[in-house]
């Protein structure tokens, strides 16, 4: 198997190390999320955060976020990935000033009102995991060439 080249944005401090065997990475500023596929950035992309950077995602820089959730919306496939569990969410342990269900309802909002789904990963292990089989995924999708099933059979008259 060729490896899939994955895009880092030059943005993330420390990148994800996916597996060497099946992935190169390249760092390259991306329009839109923190990881992409080479030549399909417009088409793939994962949003990556921390709980506690996502919490201040969904208030404190609220608006910044929802402009990059309205680009994502365009894509294919786009997903946030949050190195954290939901129920460190609910219990207030994201340091936020916000009221744990002010998250929970900002979060909502980003799955059901932009249609990007949320991954709450546990830790930047299982997330770096969840990355690359994502990616991954959507390149063995992509790469296999859509063929079309042939005609029905036409009944003589």
């Amino acid at each position: 198997m060729n490896r899939v080249v994955v895009i880092a944005d030059t943005r993330e401090r420390q990148p994800y190390s996916f597996d060497p065997e099946r992935v190169t990475v390249i760092r390259r500023a991306l329009r839109s999320g923190d990881y992409s596929l080479d030549g399909f950035e417009d088409r793939v992309a994962v949003e990556r955060k921390t709980l506690d950077d996502f919490a201040q995602s969904l208030i404190r820089a609220r608006e910044r976020f929802l402009a990059e959730m309205r680009r994502l919306e365009s894509f294919e496939a786009a997903c946030v990935v949050v190195e954290g569990n939901l129920r460190d969410l609910l219990e207030g342990r994201a340091s936020s000033n916000a009221h744990p269900s002010s998250l929970l309802g900002a979060t909502l909002s980003v799955v059901v009102d932009h249609r990007i789904p949320v991954f709450f990963c546990s830790d930047r292990q299982a997330a770096c995991r969840f990355v690359e089989g994502y990616l991954l995924r959507f390149h063995r999708r992509i790469a296999i060439p859509c063929v079309e099933p042939p005609p029905p059979p036409q009944d003589d008259p």
